[in-house]
């Protein structure tokens, strides 16, 4: 395996990010976070979780006792899809994977949440003809990119709003999602607003162009995943349950920062989730991805946004507050970053190159690089395995 080689890596052993901290109703060891990845190595059909790869893959992971690990993305209804090899956990058969996953990541005495989310026009709307189903956004005829567009148009299955009714019942798979991710034996559960996945879309008005009570105001473009926030409060508790946002991101069409007040939109939602909190249900965790990354598939470095920061959360939110984007290569931000004690900082692609990511960032270790190539490829190569910098030294020697 290849190792970084024009980063110098400095340890960060004695800085806040490796001392204890509780999220809710857990105990970590240390504040470094591996963050939720969209991998699709479930199989198809089905969408179920692929039990001797995935298994292999979060175990390794979370080796150092008292460490959190997020699933990657957790489709929650068929409906909700739009990629065959995607998890979810709607059926008995994806909860029996999703259990023995869990399980494993249990027994190195770590912890494990669910990141529960819904592609909306994200999805492929020719997958979601195949299996029935309608390709659905916050408003209609808004694609996110000309090949959608085409998809959508070739497959007969074009882009339309949501109905209310069909809002609720996406409430009711969120509910039933979250008790089937209870029913595994997760830890917790993130509600994924980000990215531009169907929550993200209700939010943002360059993609929400509705007039009815999910459209409109600030409040109003909220309503759908505070509704979703309120549902998963009933089922796990709020002490289970964090969020995921992405202020200034542009990935899947969304406004990032050229649309001003959408600072004004996170702050409203945040002073909701704040509110609730007041009232006796406070979050464990909110989770945001920083302005240094505005879209996720571009490399690091690449669409950083200089001229906006997080640091408004602060001022609204009292809870702990998990930050993620750009950070393995950027040890001195690290260090400034954790400096506030509720800090956590939650690594993506290095976490899949780097399974002892955490040991390495301590002790100032070099990084292997990591192959994107593989990332959405269903196969263990690029996946599990990459060798621990222990495994590799044994190898030198």
């Amino acid at each position: 395996m290849e190792m970084i080689t024009d980063f110098k890596p400095e340890p960060l052993a004695g800085t806040n990010l490796f001392k204890p901290i509780t999220l809710g109703k857990i105990n970590l060891s240390h504040r470094a976070v591996m963050s939720p990845m969209a991998r699709f190595r479930a199989d198809s059909p089905g969408n179920v979780p692929n039990k001797e790869i995935d298994m292999k893959y979060y175990s390794q992971r979370s080796t150092r006792p008292g460490s959190l690990v997020f699933t990657g993305t957790t489709l929650i209804a068929p409906q909700a899809t739009g990629f065959d090899h995607a998890p979810g956990i709607w059926s008995d058969e994806q909860v029996e994977q999703w259990t023995a996953i869990i399980d494993a990541v249990h027994k190195n005495k770590s912890f494990m949440f669910v990141q529960l989310g819904a592609l909306g026009r994200l999805g492929s709307p020719k997958c979601l003809k195949r299996d029935g189903y309608p390709y659905v956004s916050a408003s209609s005829g808004l694609y996110p990119t000309a090949e959608l567009e085409k998809e959508a148009k070739e497959s007969g299955n074009l882009l339309r709003e949501l109905t209310i009714e069909e809002i609720h019942d996406y409430v009711k798979y969120y509910k039933r999602a979250a008790k089937n991710a209870l029913r595994a034996g997760a830890d917790g559960i993130e509600l994924h607003c980000l990215v531009g996945y169907l929550l993200n879309q209700f939010i943002d008005p360059k993609t929400n162009h509705r007039t009815d009570q999910y459209g409109g105001s600030i409040e109003n473009r909220a309503r759908f995943p505070l509704e979703v926030l309120d549902a998963l409060i009933e089922i796990v508790g709020a002490d289970r349950l964090g969020v995921r946002f992405s202020p200034y991101n542009v990935f899947g069409g969304m406004s990032g920062a050229e649309d001003p007040d959408l600072i004004a939109q996170y702050s409203y939602i945040i002073g909701e989730i704040e509110k609730r909190a007041r009232d006796g249900n406070r979050l464990a965790y909110i989770h945001v991805l920083e302005p240094r990354v505005t879209n996720i598939y571009l490399s690091e470095g690449e669409g950083e946004y200089k001229d906006g920061t997080n640091d408004f959360i602060y001022s609204i939110w009292k809870g702990p507050i998990i930050r993620s984007g750009n950070f393995a290569l950027h040890p001195e931000v690290v260090k400034e970053v954790v400096k506030d004690n509720r800090t956590l900082i939650s690594y993506a692609r290095f976490f899949t190159s780097n399974p002892d990511l955490p040991e390495r960032i301590e002790k100032g270790l070099p990084l292997t690089k990591y192959n994107r190539d593989f990332f959405l490829a269903y196969t263990p190569e690029g996946y599990t395995d990459y060798p621990t910098y222990d495994e590799i030294m044994s190898k030198k020697q």
